[in-house]
């Protein structure tokens, strides 16, 4: 189990924020630094830490987006090859930050499009970049049902394609890794979504990276558990680095 560090921007500012709770420029914020994206990046280079991600939160085109971007290209300068981007990705914009620094860069709407897998799309995205710096994001939230749905446009669209053993067989040819945030307790240190760390630890394929609601060493532990200590980990506003109590080190002794 590796430890994925992140760097989530909103507004041009570094921020951790509750999952589910973006819109547009608004949203419910657990932390907001007063470092800027740059200092994160240098600062996971000093720990030899890799394959964290760089997540732009601003819809691009919209209020914001601008600024996010620009602190977004800062990091990558900041720690070339160290770290993925997300937010906003398409062949259109894809290499801009490849060229900037990204190792991969992590897409999730343009390839989700009107509730299904967009095979076309798939195709483009692959071809602009190549499987090796391709990184889907199968972030998901809970249905009626009790099965996991991948959502897009920021966690506020449901699709129709559920989170399962052979979703992430079918979409591994395509793909370096997976990310997947449970969207449900995202920045809410809650615990971790078990049914999503269980599911994960199910798969063997390509490398995933679990994100949502780690606020403890039993968390992890419980994680590496379910995961069968294949899947890595992610912690955002739990971390003292963002104003939660779990410290640097100790994270990274446990996930060592």
């Amino acid at each position: 189990m590796e430890f994925r560090p992140c760097i989530d921007i909103h507004n041009g500012k570094v921020k951790q924020i509750v999952g589910g709770s973006l819109n547009g420029t608004l949203a419910r914020e657990n932390f907001v630094s007063d470092q800027d994206a740059a200092f994160f990046a240098e600062f996971y280079k000093f720990y030899g830490l890799k394959g964290g991600h760089v997540i732009l939160l601003n819809g691009v085109g919209t209020e914001g987006y601008e600024d996010t971007k620009k602190q977004a290209l800062s990091a990558l300068r900041a720690y070339p090859g160290g770290l993925q981007v997300g937010g906003g990705i398409n062949p259109d914009n894809a290499l801009e930050f490849i060229e900037a620094g990204a190792s991969c860069v992590i897409v999730t709407s343009y390839v989700f499009k009107d509730g299904r897998i967009n095979y076309e799309h798939l195709d483009k995205i692959l071809s602009a970049v190549g499987r090796d710096r391709l990184v889907l994001d199968l972030s998901c939230r809970k249905g009626a049902d009790g099965q996991y749905y991948i959502v897009t446009d920021r966690w506020s669209k449901f699709t129709e394609e559920v989170l399962s053993i052979r979703l992430l067989k079918e979409l591994e040819k395509y793909a370096a890794e997976y990310l997947v945030h449970a969207v449900d307790i995202e920045g809410k240190a809650s615990g971790i979504e078990e049914g999503v760390a269980g599911l994960l630890g199910r798969y063997d394929g390509i490398p995933v990276t679990y994100a949502g609601g780690v606020h403890s060493d039993e968390d992890l532990e419980r994680l590496r558990v379910l995961g069968r200590g294949k899947v890595n980990v992610t912690i955002g506003s739990a971390l003292a680095l963002f104003g939660g109590t779990m410290r640097w080190e100790d994270v990274l002794a446990v996930c060592r």
